[in-house]
């Protein structure tokens, strides 16, 4: 039987580099993209072929529904079917909203949920079809309770997990789950802006008394994705006891 195969946006470092590693190890055939980093992408390619199995990356801006379209044909041609689908493509933006230029908002959304949009409008038929898959998508405790001068990710956060639960019942008759990882305070490049003192108030607030680590995230994705097929619909946090 072929191997699994699973498609994990935004793959060029931190959470998504992780859980394409991760996938790997297991014995899944990997498709990895990012937008412009092409040379932490091959870095992150080679890592995965060292565990014996295959591999497709692709640089392209998956908030364009035609890329997407294009790179899901390639993945086919090089890998035949997607089994599991990783939405972690994502950015950042800290500041005032009244200092929010519209390009700022529209890109924001644009990457943070119009792109799942189109890797699930573009993959779900073949999923459908078999009746078998999995969605994943990488949220945040901010897209449940909201985060001061993040007013636009904690909305594009809050979208995606409102779009989590829909899709999910929309789906779950064709046996598709549709679940999202809502991170907390996680050890990215994504907090690297804070200084030390920040960093030691944030840690002081969190219960577990640590940042959480991409590779936790891993484990608990590739757990959504193997595991209790009546589990669907839920957008669980990964935050130790923070929010």
């Amino acid at each position: 039987m072929d191997n699994k195969t699973v498609l994990v946006t935004g793959a060029s470092r931190g959470i998504g580099k992780d859980i394409a590693i991760y996938f790997a190890k297991q014995g899944y055939n990997v498709a990895i993209n990012c937008y412009n980093k092409a040379y932490l992408l091959e870095e992150v390619k080679k890592e995965i072929e060292t565990y014996n199995v295959k591999c497709f990356s692709y640089l392209g801006d998956i908030s364009k529904y035609d890329i997407v379209t294009n790179i899901y044909e390639n993945i086919l041609k090089e890998l035949g079917h997607i089994d599991v689908l990783i939405n972690n493509a994502g950015i950042s933006h800290i500041g005032l909203l009244t200092d929010m230029k519209p390009n700022e908002w529209k890109n924001i959304i644009d990457i943070n949920l119009t792109s799942v949009f189109n890797c699930c409008s573009v993959i779900l038929p073949e999923m459908i079809n078999k009746k078998s898959g999995r969605i994943i998508n990488i949220s945040s405790v901010w897209g449940i309770v909201g985060a001061s001068m993040e007013v636009a990710y904690s909305a594009s956060k809050g979208g995606l997990n409102a779009f989590t639960k829909a899709l999910a019942k929309e789906v779950a008759p064709s046996g598709i789950q549709v679940n999202a990882i809502a991170c907390g305070a996680i050890a990215t490049e994504m907090n690297a802006f804070l200084d030390d003192n920040d960093m030691d108030v944030l840690i002081n607030e969190i219960p577990t008394c640590r940042l959480g680590s991409t590779k936790e995230v891993a484990n608990l994705a590739f757990y959504l994705a193997n595991s209790n097929k009546y589990l669907t619909g839920q957008i669980i946090n990964l935050d130790g006891g923070w929010i």
